[in-house]
């Protein structure tokens, strides 16, 4: 295999873990779309797919069962390995998850605001331009408003980061279902989100990062956290 084709097809199996671990789109047993849909998703074609689920099978992440389709596994390499498990079981709070919100995510907006590529710059704009569309249609926003901050941590290209994804989106989760009585939070999210996604079209790392503190510092004052 070329040089090229390898990298391409390791970016594939990263991209099927961060569906594991960080989306939470697969659990332990859960079965992965076929193919041609999983190739179509990710904008590849369906070898260096192949390529990746090999690997992932090699390193018991993924199963493949022969007439039924590709597995995810049981494996507590898929778990958080930096203490996370326990630190989500102390941390249960609204308060306590909007702190560490606050403490850490404009911090990660800021390094995203450099370090994304144009094509997860993409993506971030999408899932903001998507929630935005939820909000204005009075539909549920909770997976894009969780794929748009997502998507701004994966681009820190940290993966200390990442795995501290479930503890942000467990805020996010929480914070929407609360929304009708906290009303004014979906006009923040509106205003919000556009400033953020505004700084991130400039590279502006600063306006970026106070942006989302001042995003994530509204929330905390609609749901009065911070007494």
């Amino acid at each position: 295999m070329s040089e090229n084709k390898t990298l391409l097809s390791e970016k594939v199996a990263k991209k099927i873990i961060d569906m594991i671990t960080i989306e939470q789109r697969f659990q332990a047993g859960d079965k992965l779309p076929n193919e041609n849909l999983l190739a179509k998703e990710l904008g590849i074609s369906r070898t260096p797919l192949r390529e990746a689920i090999k690997y992932l099978s090699a390193v018991n992440i993924l199963e493949i069962k022969r007439g039924k389709g590709t597995f995810v596994k049981n494996n507590p390499a898929l778990n958080d390995s930096f203490g996370t498990d326990s630190l989500e079981n102390i941390i249960v709070k609204l308060k306590d998850l909007y702190e560490i919100r606050l403490i850490i995510e404009p911090e990660i907006t800021y390094l995203a605001s450099k370090r994304a590529t144009d094509e997860e710059l993409e993506r971030i704009l999408y899932y903001g331009k998507l929630t935005e569309e939820k909000i204005l249609n009075n539909e549920d926003r909770t997976e894009c408003d969780r794929a748009f901050h997502s998507e701004i941590a994966k681009s820190a290209h940290n993966d200390w980061i990442k795995k501290l994804m479930p503890i942000l989106n467990n805020s996010i989760s929480t914070a929407v279902k609360a929304t009708h009585i906290h009303p004014e939070i979906l006009q923040h999210t509106l205003n919000d989100h556009r400033a953020i996604m505004e700084f991130l079209k400039e590279r502006d790392a600063e306006g970026a990062k106070l942006a989302m503190r001042l995003h994530i510092s509204r929330v905390i004052k609609a749901f009065d956290l911070d007494n």
